[in-house]
């Protein structure tokens, strides 16, 4: 039997980012730092830094008057940083840039009077922090399409004028699926000026169909409520290869390698390496002889810390 690890991997730069983030401000500022939702949907990194004096919160509002605060990685609509510097806080933006940029294109449509599909799970933070950015005053509206059926259905004021983004974390092939079905409704449907998916999500999900021709299982190490985890074991899944999501080594039921010649082993973009070094243990503990294999190459990708951390005064956070 062969355990074959897959790269890329593990978090992507916007999640070492926010992290990063995180703990360097545990490290400048007494406890508690405050975080407005789970800093990235990963349980195993949420509780390390719960435990270093993070406090999660859902709403700024739970975030007392001149407190440190961070947005997480997934973003916010504009209302929270209003609220944020109403309360006087002390506010850090850990929004992946990626994020950031689709907020860009969602106000950019709605300053040229286009209404706005945007592609994603309506109840997802990140597709929540994305509606926010459109302003409705130039006559257009804005739809969360989550499937090609609601793609027939939706409605705007101007079929000639709308324009579509999507969620960073979707799978590629169904979000292309929903723009096909859009532009066929709408022939003058603008793009985004560069794909909204994240590179990282594409290189994983790209990693796991390499995978997928080689192996007889796939376990993707992921949170069951992170976007981008589901995503890998659904693509796994399309190309007819049992896979398994779990989100710590203990999960994994020795009963799941019976008959098994080949598994693949990958993460999400919100899953520690660390957690990918605890499965190979546990399997090798299952299997002893089996033999561990690497394929692909890592990515090297980064951001840029917010100039307002990198050279941190005593007077505030970050301006948006």
């Amino acid at each position: 039997m062969k355990l074959i690890l897959v790269n890329p991997r593990g978090f992507c730069a916007g999640v070492d980012r926010a992290i990063k983030m995180v703990e360097e401000l545990l490290n400048i500022f007494p406890e508690p730092v405050y975080v407005r939702h789970e800093i990235v949907h990963n349980r195993v990194v949420v509780d390390k830094l719960r435990a270093k004096g993070a406090v999660f919160v859902d709403e700024i509002s739970e975030i007392p008057t001149g407190a440190v605060a961070v947005l997480s990685a997934h973003g916010a609509p504009p209302e929270v940083y209003a609220d944020a510097k109403q309360r006087g806080l002390r506010l850090f933006d850990a929004t992946c840039p990626l994020v950031s940029k689709v907020h860009l294109e969602v106000a950019r449509h709605a300053r040229c009077g286009r209404s706005v599909a945007v592609i994603g799970h309506r109840n997802h933070v990140e597709v929540i922090g994305t509606v926010g950015y459109y302003d409705s005053t130039a006559g257009g509206c804005i739809h969360v399409v989550e499937s090609t059926e609601e793609a027939r259905r939706v409605e705007v004021p101007d079929p000639e004028r709308i324009g579509y983004v999507s969620q960073t974390t979707l799978a590629v092939d169904q979000t292309q699926r929903i723009v096909d079905v859009l532009r066929t409704r709408f022939p003058r449907l603008v793009d985004p000026h560069s794909t909204n998916i994240c590179y990282a999500t594409q290189n994983r999900q790209d990693a796991v169909r390499t995978l997928a021709g080689d192996c007889d299982l796939i376990i993707v190490i992921g949170a069951p409520h992170s976007s981008n985890s589901v995503r890998m074991r659904e693509v796994a899944e399309t190309c007819g290869v049992e896979a398994r999501l779990v989100e710590r080594p203990s999960e994994i039921e020795p009963g799941w390698l019976s008959g098994r010649t080949r598994i693949g082993l990958t993460s999400s973009a919100s899953a520690p390496e660390s957690l990918v070094a605890g499965t190979v243990e546990y399997l090798l503990s299952l299997a002893p002889g089996l033999v561990v294999e690497s394929t692909g190459e890592p990515e090297r990708v980064s951001f840029n810390m917010p100039t307002a951390l990198r050279g941190h005064s005593s007077t505030g956070g970050l301006q948006r």
